[in-house]
């Protein structure tokens, strides 16, 4: 029987698992890996520049293709920098395949060099982690690692490899099928649930759809506007959920939540049946529970059991895929007499629009306006913070355009080397990636990454020179004292009529130049089209844009901490 290296085996799996791009980072319990890489040519390894980013680079990745993320990194350091990213992913359900090295067998324990234990850090952000502790298992673990992540509710799974088992010869054969005991991920619809919750829908005076990310993760927007078109009934989407139906859409109301469109959180407060498919009811778009859709019988479809009924209680549980639910929803998906509450909320979105006052100076709202209309076929990846906000208010999407984020985590520092993973993955549509001045430096590094992987990503930094979300908590509860935000001065900055503002540091437009990208800065409305025509003729190089705004700009309505859904500041 031929024997072969653990390090070849891994690389075979990977081409069985079709594996065409892995993001990693070399060192020492890894090199050996790296040298398998090195002696192969269908898969294509990308070098960034810091694990963390690696990881958010495989993340973006995965969202936008529909493909397992891979990563790999070395022991020690190299393990625990990629914590944060598969915490981001485990909370949007991303899949994501990630090896790290370890030291030897007899080492482990021994607090070697670079040793951690890295599979007890992340048991509670992965979906799955194992310690390869003898080579036979190899091969059967690869396997079940790439279904664990992609089947069910998507997430990371880590597999962490010593160095000596990967050294030694075992056998060769990968596993064709996986059975694990204890693990079988639903895959059927309760149709029983699915016709009460159809009869509930069609006896409503004022139903809600309640659309959240697990429509996007399952691909199965398309599925859900047919449905919707076919019902009638409105839509409210949680930003993760956003182009769950075309946001032109008559139906499309806006989204919910703290930072939702007024008409979406009346509609919520005031709706007597609200249909909710892939949504985790989080903090962020219930406000205060108990007054949350009170008058509402509630429908949940969401493929992970322990999400129903575990924030907000719920009528009628149905655990099932969004796409395959739909697949049949679709089937009796017939008329509701909705016109009237239809004509309430439309009074309500007259009433209080979603907008952004008007100033002399450029606004938010400006440019992404301007980028709505610049880009026919668009992949959109944010950062976090008050542009992310502004960002899933006022981004147009369809059936050709994408929208991908760091929700349930908040992640600072993911939208540029996410967007670097999503442009890997898509190189015939355009990435524009929407990041704050303070989010921007948390891996600005990645232009390097971008520059030499020939990646014309498009960079919008919205830059307020300070952590624009904070200072707005500041601005309106504690008194306008901006400790620790004012990115200009010390952390406990004293505003003063007059102290003299030191310049602003890093110069974005020099340091991207720097890199080798193309560097751009806009002041003026009147500027924002041309500098994005600027970015999309320049086809072999990333384009960062400096948009310089107003501090004092903020993200309305706000829903009151604390507060219900329609305790809304609006102004």
């Amino acid at each position: 029987m031929k024997k072969i290296s653990g390090n070849k085996l891994l690389i075979k799996a990977l081409k069985e698992e079709g594996v065409d791009t892995i993001f990693g980072y070399p060192g020492a319990t890894t090199i050996d890996l790296g040298d398998e890489l090195y002696r192969q040519d269908d898969i294509r390894v990308i070098l960034p520049r810091h694990e963390q980013a690696l990881v958010h680079e495989a993340d973006g990745y995965a969202r936008t293709t529909g493909k397992v993320g891979v990563c790999l990194v070395t022991s020690g350091p190299g393990a625990t920098n990629v914590v944060t990213g598969l915490a981001t992913a485990n909370y949007d359900s991303v899949p994501l395949v990630c090896f790290t090295g370890q030291v030897p067998r007899h080492l482990i324990g021994n607090d070697a060099f670079q040793e951690v234990d890295i599979v007890g850090i992340t048991r509670s952000i992965t979906k799955y982690g194992v310690t390869v502790r003898n080579r036979d298992d190899l091969g059967r673990i690869i396997k079940e690692a790439f279904y664990i992540a992609r089947s069910g509710r998507p997430g990371p799974v880590l597999i962490d490899l010593p160095k000596d088992v990967m050294a030694e010869l075992g056998k060769a054969e990968y596993p064709t099928e996986v059975n694990i005991r204890g693990y079988k991920p639903n895959t059927g619809v309760h149709i029983g649930q699915l016709k009460k919750s159809i009869k509930l829908l069609h006896t409503a005076k004022k139903p809600l759809f309640l659309i959240g990310g697990g429509i996007n993760i399952a691909w199965a927007n398309g599925l859900f506007t047919e449905f919707a078109r076919k019902t009638q009934v409105p839509v409210v989407t949680t930003i993760m959920g956003r182009g769950g139906i075309p946001t032109e859409d008559p139906l499309f109301v806006g989204n919910l939540g703290m930072h939702g469109a007024y008409a979406a959180n009346k509609a919520v407060a005031e709706s007597d049946l609200l249909f909710s498919i892939g949504t985790r009811f989080n903090d962020r778009i219930t406000g205060k529970l108990d007054k949350f859709a009170p008058n509402a019988k509630i429908v949940h479809i969401d493929i992970d059991t322990s999400s129903i009924s575990r924030n907000i209680q719920v009528d009628i549980p149905i655990v099932a895929n969004a796409k395959d639910a739909l697949e049949k929803l679709v089937e009796y998906g017939e008329p509701c007499d909705t016109k009237a509450w239809r004509d309430e909320i439309r009074g309500w979105q007259e009433r209080q629009p979603l907008d952004m006052r008007k100033h002399h100076t450029m606004g938010p709202k400006d440019i992404l306006d301007v980028m709505n209309k610049e880009f026919e076929k668009l992949i959109v990846v944010s950062d976090v913070g008050q542009h992310q906000m502004f960002t899933a208010q006022f981004t147009q999407l369809d059936e050709k355009k994408q929208m991908i984020m760091s929700g349930g985590l908040g992640t600072m520092g993911y939208g540029f080397p996410a967007g670097i993973g999503a442009q890997l993955g898509n190189p015939d549509t355009p990435v524009v990636i929407i990041s704050g001045d303070g989010g921007m430096q948390m891996n600005i590094q990645e232009f390097a990454t971008a520059v030499l992987e020939e990646l014309p990503v498009i960079v919008c930094v919205f830059n307020n020179m300070f952590l624009g979300m904070v200072r707005q908590w500041q601005k309106l509860f504690y008194g306008k004292r901006y400790g620790m935000t004012n990115l200009r001065s010390g952390a406990l900055y004293r505003e003063s009529g007059s102290q003299e503002m030191p310049r602003y540091t890093p110069d974005f437009v020099k340091l991207a130049e720097s890199y080798g990208a193309q560097g751009i800065r806009v002041e003026k409305r009147e500027e924002i089209a041309q500098a994005f025509c600027r970015a999309k003729e320049n086809k072999n190089t990333p384009t960062l844009i400096e948009f310089v705004i107003d501090p004092d700009e903020m993200v309305f309505p706000m829903v009151q901490p604390g507060g219900a859904l329609d305790d809304m500041i609006v102004d």
